[in-house]
C-alpha cells in the first residue's frame, strides 16, 4: 500500500481557502486533514462546523477530522452529517473509548484513536482491534510549526508490531513536524498516513511538496 498524504488545512490560507482546497483536489494527496481544537483539551482554538462544511462542499477527497476537544461524543453525529469519513478521538480524553469507537462506526465513519507524545503505545493493545487507524502525535497537540519528536519512530515501530501480532490491518497516521526529510523513516517504521501542514502550505509550490512527500 502506498503512503497517504493528508495536508492539514490548519496551515491553509483561510483568506483564500477555496484556492487551497482546489490545490489539494488537484494534487496527489489522499485525504484532507482537519484539526478541530476547542481551547480546552489543547491550548488553541481552530475552526468549527461552518468551515468543515465549507471544505466538505468543495473537497473531492475524504475528510479526516482529528478531534482535540473535550467530550467528543457530543459531536459525532454532526461530524458525520458534515461529510467527515475518518474521525479520530483522543485516548487521553475518552473515558469509554470502546463505546466511542463503536458510535463513530455506527455513523458510517472510520474510527481512529489519537495519542499524545507522552502516551505509551502499549496502552492501546486492547483497543487496537476496534480502531481502523491510530493517529500518533509527533508534536504536542495544539499548535502548528513545532519540531518533530524523535522518539516517534520507536512508538510507530511498537504499534506496527502490536498490529501485526494481532493480525490486524489497522493503519498508522502521523501528525506533527512531518517533512520530506523524516517521511521516509516514518514510513519505514510502519506509518501509512502522513499529515503535513507547514511543509506543504509553507512551500513555494505546495502541490509539488505533496508529490515529494509521497515519493517513498
Amino acid at each position: 500500500m502506498s503512503v497517504i498524504i493528508a495536508p492539514s488545512m490548519l496551515s491553509a490560507n483561510f483568506g483564500n481557502l477555496d484556492k487551497d482546497i482546489e490545490m489539494v483536489n488537484n494534487s496527489q494527496a489522499g485525504w484532507f486533514h482537519l484539526d478541530i481544537m476547542d481551547g480546552v483539551f489543547v491550548p488553541n482554538i481552530s475552526y468549527g462546523f461552518p468551515v468543515v462544511k465549507a471544505i466538505a462542499k468543495k473537497a473531492k477527497k475524504p475528510l479526516d477530522a482529528h478531534l482535540m476537544i473535550v467530550n467528543p461524543d457530543k459531536y459525532l453525529k454532526e461530524f458525520a452529517s458534515a461529510g467527515v469519513e475518518y474521525l479520530s478521538v483522543h485516548y487521553e480524553e475518552c473515558k469509554h473509548l470502546h463505546r466511542t469507537l463503536q458510535n463513530i462506526k455506527s455513523l458510517g465513519m472510520k474510527a481512529g484513536v489519537a495519542i499524545n507524545p507522552h502516551t505509551p503505545a502499549e496502552l492501546l493493545s486492547d483497543i487496537l482491534q476496534y480502531a481502523n487507524f491510530i493517529l500518533v502525535m509527533s508534536v504536542n497537540p495544539g499548535f502548528g510549526g513545532q519540531s518533530f519528536i524523535e522518539s516517534t519512530y520507536g512508538k510507530i515501530e511498537k504499534l506496527r508490531n502490536m498490529i501485526s501480532k494481532q493480525g490486524l490491518d489497522t493503519l498508522i497516521e502521523v501528525d506533527g513536524g512531518v517533512n520530506k526529510e523524516n517521511a521516509p523513516l516514518l514510513v519505514k517504521s510502519g506509518a501509512n498516513i502522513l499529515v503535513a501542514g507547514n511543509s506543504v502550505f509553507g512551500s513555494p509550490n505546495p502541490e509539488f511538496a505533496i508529490t515529494e512527500l509521497g515519493r517513498i
